[in-house]
C-alpha cells in the first residue's frame, strides 16, 4: 500500500532520495488515476497530458509557500543546479503534505513536480507558452487571461496566473536582468528575454485590467527563399528576380502590417549578397540572423531608469556610415534615422534592404518620406518624395489573412516623377507573375 502525505513528508525529511520518493508518489498517481477523471491543462483542445484538478489547486498553495519562506533557495535555483535540485525535492515535499492521501493525485508525480518549480524557476504559466515552437506571440491580458499566435491563429489558453502579484513577479524577472524598470513612476517597458524573444508590459492604471504583457517570440527558424516558395509565400519567379535584384545591389523596401514575416523574408533576401560584400544591420530589437561571414550588427539601446544611456537607431546609422560598408540593412525603418538613410542612398551606398510598416506599396514610400521628414530639416516634401523614389529601386508587399497565412501581395518597381498618390508601378505579382519593370 502507499504511504500517506505525512508519512512521505517526514520520510523526505529524514534524507529520503528524490528517486523513492518520485517513486512514492507515482504509486499514488497509478491508484488514483484509476478513478479519478482526467481534466486538461494548458490548451482548451489541445490533449496534453493531464493532472488531477486537486493537484492543479495545490499549485499554488505550493508556489505561495516557496515565495514566503525559501525565496533565497529560489533565487540562488535559478542560477545554481545544486540548488535547483533542492527545489525540486521541496516542492515534492511540499506536494506530499498538501494531497494527505495517495487518491489526490492522477497523472504523473513528475509532472505536477516540473509544472510547480517550472513555474516558479521560469515565467510562471507562460514558461511553457514560451518553449513551444508553433507559438509566436503571447499576450496576457491581466493575470487571469493568456491569449497566444499558435500556427498563424489567435487562442485562448487556460494558462493563468495565481493573481496580480504572481504576474507583477514575473515581470520583474522579464525585464530586471537588462535593467529596465517598470512601477508606478515607469508604468511601462520594453525588454528582451535571454533567447532574443522581445517583451512589452504596461501597468495600472494605465492597463484597465492589467497589467499586460505581450511577448514576440524569437523565430530561431531560417528560411531561406527556396523554403517560401514551398510555403507559398511567394512565387517561383518572385524568388528568381528578388534574387538576382539583390545580387545586382538594388535598394528594397520591404512593406507590411505587424506579423506578415517582413523580418523572415529580409533574412532569407540577405544570403543572396555576394560574401566578399561587408554588411552592417541596424535594430531596435535583434532578430537578423544573417548568414554572411561579414556581417556587424549593431542594435539600439533604451534609456537608463534615470533616462540617460540611450542610443537611438539613427546614431547607429551615422557609425555604420563610418564603418564601410557595403550593404546597409535595417530591421524596420521608424523614425528620424530614415533621414541618414536617405542620405546614403543619395551619396552612393547601393543594396540596402530594410522594412517598414505600411498598407502598401505607395504607402510605404509615402511614410517613408514623413519619417525623413521627422529629423525636421526644413527640406520641402516634394524634393524627399523625388529623392526617395529615385533611390529605392523596388517595394516588396505582404500581407497575411486572418487564418494566418503570409504571403508577397506586390513586388513592386518605384517610379521616379510620378505623384506622391501612385509613386509605384506593379512589377512583378507574388502569386500570379507579371512582368518586370
Amino acid at each position: 500500500m502507499a504511504a500517506t502525505g505525512p508519512e512521505i513528508a517526514r520520510v523526505a525529511g529524514e534524507g529520503m532520495s528524490m528517486g523513492d520518493l518520485m517513486q512514492r508518489l507515482r504509486e499514488g498517481a497509478a491508484h488514483a488515476a484509476e478513478e479519478a477523471p482526467a481534466e486538461p491543462y494548458g490548451w482548451e483542445d489541445d490533449g496534453i497530458e493531464a493532472v488531477d484538478e486537486r493537484a492543479v489547486r495545490a499549485a499554488p498553495i505550493i508556489q505561495k509557500r516557496v515565495l514566503e519562506s525559501h525565496r533565497d533557495l529560489l533565487e540562488k535555483a535559478r542560477s545554481e543546479r545544486g540548488a535547483r535540485d533542492k527545489l525540486y525535492s521541496l516542492v515534492s515535499t511540499l506536494m506530499a503534505e498538501c494531497c494527505p492521501t495517495s487518491r489526490h493525485l492522477a497523472g504523473t508525480a513528475e509532472d505536477v513536480v516540473r509544472r510547480i518549480a517550472g513555474d516558479l524557476l521560469g515565467y510562471g504559466p507562460i514558461t511553457e507558452l514560451l518553449g513551444d515552437d508553433r507559438i509566436t506571440e503571447i499576450m496576457v491580458n491581466g493575470p487571469e487571461e493568456i491569449w497566444v499566435e499558435l500556427s498563424g491563429e489567435l487562442r485562448h489558453t487556460r494558462h493563468r496566473f495565481r493573481d496580480a502579484n504572481h504576474l507583477y513577479d514575473v515581470l520583474e524577472r522579464i525585464f530586471a536582468p537588462s535593467g529596465r524598470r517598470i512601477d508606478l513612476a515607469h508604468p511601462w517597458a520594453d525588454g528582451r528575454l535571454p533567447d532574443g524573444s522581445r517583451a512589452h508590459a504596461i501597468l495600472p492604471p494605465l492597463a484597465v485590467s492589467g497589467p499586460y504583457l505581450t511577448i514576440r517570440k524569437f523565430n530561431h527558424e531560417m528560411f531561406d527563399l527556396e523554403e517560401l516558395v514551398t510555403r507559398d509565400t511567394l512565387s517561383k519567379r518572385a524568388a528568381e528576380y528578388l534574387q538576382n535584384a539583390v545580387r545586382r545591389g538594388r535598394n528594397i523596401l520591404i512593406s507590411g502590417a505587424a506579423g506578415t514575416g517582413k523580418t523572415t523574408l529580409l533574412n532569407a533576401l540577405s544570403a543572396h549578397i555576394p560574401q566578399s560584400e561587408r554588411v552592417v544591420s541596424i535594430e531596435d530589437a535583434a532578430e537578423l540572423k544573417l548568414q554572411h561571414p561579414h556581417w556587424l550588427h549593431l542594435e539600439s539601446r533604451l534609456p537608463n531608469p534615470d533616462g540617460s544611456g540611450e542610443i537611438t537607431m539613427r546614431e547607429l546609422l551615422r557609425n555604420a556610415l563610418r564603418m564601410r560598408p557595403d550593404r546597409i540593412l535595417i530591421g524596420e525603418v521608424r523614425g528620424r534615422e530614415a533621414f541618414e538613410l536617405l542620405s546614403a542612398l543619395t551619396t552612393g551606398h547601393a543594396g540596402a534592404l530594410a522594412t517598414v510598416h505600411a498598407a502598401g506599396p505607395g504607402h510605404a514610400l509615402r511614410r517613408v518620406v514623413h519619417l525623413v521628414q521627422m529629423a525636421e530639416t526644413g527640406i520641402p516634401y516634394e524634393v524627399i518624395h523625388e529623392q526617395v523614389c529615385d533611390v529605392i529601386d523596388l517595394v516588396i508587399h505582404l500581407r497575411r489573412s486572418a487564418e494566418g497565412r503570409r504571403w508577397v501581395e506586390s513586388v513592386s518597381a518605384v517610379a521616379v516623377g510620378e505623384q506622391p498618390v501612385s509613386p509605384v508601378r506593379a512589377a512583378l505579382a507574388g502569386e500570379s507573375g507579371g512582368e518586370d519593370g
